[in-house]
Parts: C-alpha cells; structure tokens; sequence
C-alpha cells in the first residue's frame, strides 16, 4: 500500500532570512509511503498530517533541508512498517515566478 499527502498546507517560519525568521509562511508538504497492510495494521494518514504540521510549526527550521530529515527520522521511528519514504517541502512563495523545494526518497529494510 502508498499512503499519499498532498499538496499540505502549513504556515511555519523557516528559512535563514532575517524576513522569514519573523514571519511564517507557506510551505506545501508531500508524502508518499509504502507498507505492507496486515490484518488491521495500517498508517493513519490523518496522524502523519499532523505530526508533521506540527513538527513545522513548533521546530522553525532555518534550513528545509533540516526539516525534511527531522520529519523522516520521527515517521521511521513511530512507523516501522513504512518500507519507503518519500518527501517534498516546498517554499511556494520565496521566489516569483516559482516554487523552491527539497526532495528525498529513503527506503529500509522489510
């Protein structure tokens, strides 16, 4: 199974600018997940929302980069059944004419 988030939306502060260091702005977050359902066990996708939500907020990263390891480290810890991880953060609004972001795919063991 893939779990799927799309397109999340979340005001947080990060980035290095002295602007972005005050003020909180957009950030879109994507997830894609694989497990292997068994019997009832699942990964609730409304528990990975808000526990990055909530990372974003509450941590005010200076670096995406950051942030998107932090997220990762807390989803394999609280998931080992996650097999592959998949994550985007992006920055719609910092740049005019377009979105700026980081990505990474991690796979582990099954």
């Amino acid at each position: 199974m893939t779990i799927e988030i799309k397109n999340l939306e979340i005001d947080a502060i990060i980035g290095i600018l002295p602007k972005e260091r005050k003020e909180s702005q957009s950030i879109l977050v994507d997830l894609y997940a694989q497990y292997d359902y068994l019997d009832g066990v699942y990964v609730d996708y409304a528990n990975l929302a808000n526990l990055i939500e909530t990372t974003l907020i509450k941590e005010k990263f200076e670096l995406i980069e950051e942030a998107l390891l932090n997220i990762k480290e807390q989803i394999f810890k609280l998931y080992p059944i996650i097999y592959t991880l998949e994550l985007r953060i992006q920055k719609p609004n910092i740049i005019d004419n377009c979105f700026v972001g980081v990505s990474q795919k991690w796979e582990r063991d099954r």
